[in-house]
């Protein structure tokens, strides 16, 4: 079985139990000029607003959001701010990105063409499900691709944030890539026959509602894509609810007592509990579609809305490994409810 990992960047801190709101100014650092239109917003999420033409923004967020917020302009380097509730009224200064060593890959001959990295590159971040299949890249020129033949791997970064129109879920995503990796097993060039053995990528991402966004069918493939999902298993992972929202936990072929492997730990003064496992286990949910879990860390952080901390060293593999970007939902999916 492929094991195949997705890695997103979150950022978890403490709870407050009221409303917030996030202030600053947005300049150039050597001009010292303010940056009019610059992207503010909550990684993951649908919470984002740009800066006016005096580079001023004013955001608002509540105890729900745990993500880091990104401030972002074309051909700057985005600044990541994750200590938003400890200070306000900010100038944040933005530096213009170099982007030349990125330049020197758009013509390298490395032994595919555009057209078979572009086909890898979908496939392996927008997915294979009904929902990946559904995804437009809206902006693949800005897509600059390598394969590097000894290690067998595809690499990926972009010029700008890479904007994904998912026609099934009705949102817009702006994914700005920091690493892309896709390792192959096997690599037959002749026959266009590619194995892969793992896939990781983070970045900050961005979502938007799209028209249709509050259709019925909407309605459902959302739900969908949330049943499966790994954000879905980390809110139950947190209530200590696994059995009652479907999963069943195996060691090997036996099934198990999920609370002999996992260890729930309350955090003093926290909303977040650490969470243990005590070997790589199998879940299965619904009594047929199957997941595998292995953690590479001592322990991890996870909330109530299913945010977890950190991604690195958390793998999962199987039906909530292969999802990719075409099959996910913002962190504040389902907050309302």
């Amino acid at each position: 079985m492929e094991n195949s990992k997705i890695c997103l960047l979150a950022f978890l801190f403490p709870f407050f139990c009221f409303a917030q709101t996030f202030s600053g100014k947005v300049i150039d650092k050597i001009t010292q000029q303010p940056i009019e239109t610059a992207s503010v917003y909550f990684d993951n999420t649908t919470i984002g607003t740009t800066t006016n033409e005096n580079g001023e923004f004013s955001i608002t967020y509540s105890d729900a959001v745990q993500s880091t917020l990104v401030i972002s302009y074309l051909g700057y380097e985005k600044v990541l701010i994750s200590n938003y509730r400890f200070q306000n009224n900010v100038t944040i200064e933005l530096v213009e990105a170099n982007n030349a060593l990125d330049e020197v890959y758009i013509e390298y001959d490395d032994g595919l063409t555009r057209r078979q990295k572009l086909r890898l590159f979908r496939r392996e971040f927008l997915g294979t499900s009904k929902f990946g299949k559904s995804c437009k890249i809206l902006n693949e020129d800005d897509l600059i691709l390598r394969y590097d033949k000894g290690n067998k791997s595809l690499y990926a970064s972009a010029k700008s944030p890479v904007r994904v129109e998912n026609k099934a879920l009705q949102y817009e995503i702006a994914f700005d890539i920091i690493d892309f990796e896709v390792e192959f097993r096997y690599v037959e060039i002749k026959t266009s026959t590619f194995t892969v053995n793992t896939v990781a990528f983070h970045g900050t991402s961005f979502y938007k509602d799209l028209k249709n966004s509050e259709k019925k069918k909407t309605f459902k493939n959302r739900e969908t894509a949330y049943e499966f999902s790994v954000q879905r298993f980390m809110r139950s992972l947190y209530n200590k609810n696994l059995r009652d929202e479907g999963y069943w936990i195996y060691y090997g072929k036996l099934r198990v007592e999920e609370w002999s492997y996992f260890t729930i730990e309350d955090i003093a003064d926290s909303d977040l509990k650490k969470v243990k496992l005590k070997d790589k286990v199998t879940i299965l949910y619904n009594k047929e579609l199957q997941s595998e879990l292995q953690i590479k860390v001592d322990e991890f952080f996870v909330d109530v809305y299913g945010n977890y901390t950190p991604i690195t060293g958390v793998y999962f593999s199987g039906i909530m490994g292969s999802q990719r970007v075409g099959d996910s939902l913002p962190l504040d999916y389902g907050l309302d409810n």
